[in-house]
């Protein structure tokens, strides 16, 4: 019984190593800008890995001491995360499926339609209460002023792999066909009819298009492309989670087994 405590309590160890890639990737995703602005998926990420950290303790602790309830509240606990945990996974995966960015003539870089996302995800950024808080958020950010300070000539800029937030929002839609000053700066839209964002863009630095539909998409599509990253390493930690639980609960059996199998011996049975 001794020998599957121990193992027990090994794997309970390679467990509360295994939350910390859960909460590097919480922690991470509260690093990006889009993602602090938007503040949906980073918190329930921590929480769940300092959660599964807290269990995986509690089981350890049950292993070293031998506390059989606590092993049994670890086996519950654990569970309920591994489920909670693989919900989250394919939830990040259903509402990141669609969209993508569209080749616009003679451009480098890809134009983003809100239309082309989840509505799960839609919903996160049309309200207006929601998008004027995420707006200013992202307006106090330097991502557009770098573009100013690292393109100065026509052709390199649309020959630039911009990130899709800026993209959307530090420039009017290209089919507007407005004249390029400088990134953030252009003039004599062609076509104002062909997107509405045509008539939002605007020259002054805090508005540039960040009340544009493009700029709530590229939000989005940066957010997709963070979210998939997160979720890789969530799944990754998911499947190891799913090997070592059925591990202690092999081992946990055998304990049990074991200190049958000793009491039978000394007559209790």
């Amino acid at each position: 019984m001794a020998l599957s405590n121990n193992v027990i309590g090994a794997i309970n160890f390679v467990a509360m190593l295994l939350s910390v890639p859960i909460i590097g990737s919480g922690i991470w995703l509260a690093t990006e800008p889009d993602n602090s602005c938007v503040k949906i998926l980073q918190w329930p990420v921590i929480i769940l890995g300092v959660l599964i950290l807290v269990v995986a303790l509690a089981g350890f602790v049950g292993a070293f001491w031998r506390i059989p309830w606590l092993l049994i509240f670890y086996l519950v606990a654990m569970l309920v995360l591994i489920i909670l945990l693989a919900c989250l996974v394919v939830f990040i995966y259903m509402v990141t499926m669609r969209g993508s960015g569209h080749l616009e003539p003679s451009r480098a870089y890809l134009e983003y339609h809100l239309d082309d996302y989840s509505g799960w995800l839609r919903r996160r950024v049309q309200s207006s209460y929601k998008w004027e808080r995420i707006r200013n958020c992202l307006s106090s950010t330097t991502m557009c002023a770098e573009l100013s300070q690292s393109y100065r000539m026509a052709q390199d800029f649309f020959n630039a792999h911009i990130t899709p937030l800026q993209s959307g929002c530090c420039k009017p839609p290209t089919q507007c066909g407005y004249t390029f000053v400088n990134p953030t700066y252009w003039i004599s839209p062609i076509n104002t009819a062909a997107d509405m964002d045509c008539l939002q863009w605007n020259n002054e630095q805090t508005q540039l298009c960040y009340n544009c539909d493009s700029c709530k998409a590229g939000l989005l599509a940066n957010l997709k492309k963070e979210w998939r990253r997160a979720d890789i390493i969530l799944l990754i930690t998911l499947v190891a989670l799913i090997s070592v639980y059925l591990i202690g609960c092999c081992a946990f059996r055998n304990a049990k087994t074991e200190d049958l199998f000793r009491k039978y011996k000394q007559g209790y049975t």
